[in-house]
């Protein structure tokens, strides 16, 4: 399998004996946690990494097969805990990642403390009784669209998930992001986000839990954080008067305050 830091670019930073592992979402790299990472690191041993096929990663390393369900990326996150020898640890993910890194916490517990959900989603389809906030019309518009145009596809997407009004700027840089990552892989990474559902797994989730909720996010509604809180038990439910999917880039002073807050509350 080679070198597991090397394959996820693992990049280990900052002081202090609790560990805090970020997770980045769909058509990114772990350089979208870099706004809060600096202040972190000055209490918390930081572990960032990419997934495989994401950023500074070993594209080489990756397996359409392995990474077409959530447990193939579940596996990148316990190979890291593995490596590193990590313990404790704080888990902080970004949209799917949320549910990537629940799926990790549900098959080894004993090494997560607390557990941070940054714009989650179960799942993403509406059906009778449950808002995901997607039609599954419209995931398969947008997986042809990334197959027909995909540059046309992330200039598309980023300027609906961010905040372009009020900075241009982090709208730009994630249409980058997200034009960077190979196409293929790309498109496999939002049909495995896209079409999965995670709803039954809530139940087997222990570790206390902070979900981070967007007012207007156009990817994931407020109605989902509130099916979340909801069903998994001991968690706790802000909602950030924030626009778009991406609050630690849009508005990472309070993303930041908000989860230092919650990881210094004893359960």
């Amino acid at each position: 399998m080679g070198d597991i830091q090397t394959r996820n670019n693992v990049k280990v930073s900052g002081q202090g004996e609790q560990t805090i592992l970020l997770a980045h979402g769909f058509g990114c790299d772990q350089s979208m946690w870099h706004y809060i990472v600096p202040e972190l690191a000055k209490q918390y041993r930081i572990v960032l990494f990419d997934y495989v096929g994401a950023g500074n990663s070993e594209i080489l390393a990756y397996e359409s097969e392995k990474y077409s369900t959530a447990h193939g990326y579940k596996q990148d996150i316990l190979d890291i805990i593995d490596e590193l020898e990590l313990k404790d640890i704080h888990f902080v993910g970004h949209s799917v990642s949320s549910m990537i890194g629940m799926l990790a916490a549900i098959e080894r517990p004993e090494s997560f403390n607390k557990f941070v959900m940054v714009g989650p989603s179960p799942c993403y389809i509406n059906e009778p009784g449950y808002v995901g906030g997607f039609e599954k019309s419209d995931i398969s518009e947008l997986l042809t669209m990334m197959e027909m145009n995909f540059t046309g596809w992330a200039s598309y997407l980023a300027p609906i998930v961010t905040d372009p009004e009020k900075s241009p700027q982090h709208t730009k840089d994630l249409e980058n992001s997200f034009a960077s990552v190979d196409p293929q892989i790309a498109r496999e990474f939002a049909e495995m986000t896209f079409l999965s559902d995670h709803r039954e797994s809530l139940a087997l989730m222990t570790i206390p839990t902070l979900i981070l909720q967007c007012s207007e996010d156009s990817i994931v509604p407020l109605e989902v954080g509130e099916y979340l809180h909801e069903h998994l038990s001991g968690s706790l439910l802000k909602v950030m008067n924030v626009k778009g999917h991406y609050p630690q880039i849009s508005e990472p002073l309070k993303t930041r305050e908000l989860i230092e807050t919650f990881l210094r509350h004893k359960c």
